[in-house]
């Protein structure tokens, strides 16, 4: 999914949505860090991109609190 559509995506969710998409991708950069360090994750970029995500769910529920 391109980031702009993504942005867009979470700017029309409500704030409990937010705040279970912010949960769920922090539980997925665990289980990703868990796969790196065991050697078992093939796409480490993705851990770059998951993080990414989480700053982008936060920046969006700070702006909507506001």
């Amino acid at each position: 999914m391109k980031s702009k559509q993504y942005l867009e995506d979470l700017r029309n969710k409500s704030v409990e949505e937010l705040n279970a998409d912010l949960v769920a991708a922090k539980k997925e950069l665990f289980n990703l860090r868990f796969q790196n360090a065991t050697n078992q994750l093939d796409n480490t970029s993705r851990i770059k991109e998951v993080k990414r995500n989480i700053a982008r769910i936060k920046t969006v529920l700070t702006a909507q609190q506001q």
